[in-house]
């Protein structure tokens, strides 16, 4: 465990503010789990895919002239194995393209076509009033706020990387 998820050994902490850390874990984790299951279900049921494909087509979108298969999966935080079924199904219904990498006979990039980046900025237009529906209501402040906690926790886990975006 790292020394930024573990306590001191030296200093115990209170047992009241464990039990908050836990019910503030357990709530982000429940409002996670809604969120995604919604996500996953209008994918499903409007255009017939999954979360899995819609994240793999969100990257190779963002990287219009392709990845290289090792860095689409670090892109994703996934093993490459994760994702090689993704892109089969893809190349398949024609809505990504393998090319070969320039100078390296092994390399191919994955990016997607026309017809695929056509579907997948229906789905994003869909997947932003999704999202809106569920955080919509939220007044400004508060989403403000909740916006900056949870970029101090990023922060301070060390999890915001060099090069990342806020959304």
């Amino acid at each position: 465990m790292s020394s930024k998820t573990s306590p001191s050994a030296s200093r115990k902490p209170e047992p009241e503010r464990v039990k908050q850390s836990l019910r503030v874990w357990l709530k982000m984790l429940k409002a996670t789990k809604h969120v995604e299951a919604v996500v996953r279900e209008n994918l499903r049921v409007e255009f017939d895919t999954t979360l899995p494909r819609f994240d793999v087509m969100a990257a190779l979108y963002r990287f219009e002239e392709g990845l290289k298969m090792s860095e689409l999966s670090s892109a994703l935080r996934v093993s490459n194995g994760n994702v090689t079924g993704i892109i089969e199904r893809l190349v398949s219904d024609g809505a990504v393209l393998r090319v070969p990498v320039a100078g390296d006979k092994r390399a191919m990039l994955v990016r997607l076509t026309q017809r695929g980046r056509d579907e997948f900025a229906r789905m994003a237009a869909a997947h932003e009033l999704w999202i809106n529906e569920i955080f919509g209501s939220l007044p400004t402040d508060i989403s403000a706020g909740l916006l900056a906690t949870l970029d101090t926790i990023e922060h301070a886990q060390g999890l915001y990387s060099e090069g990342e975006h806020d959304a």
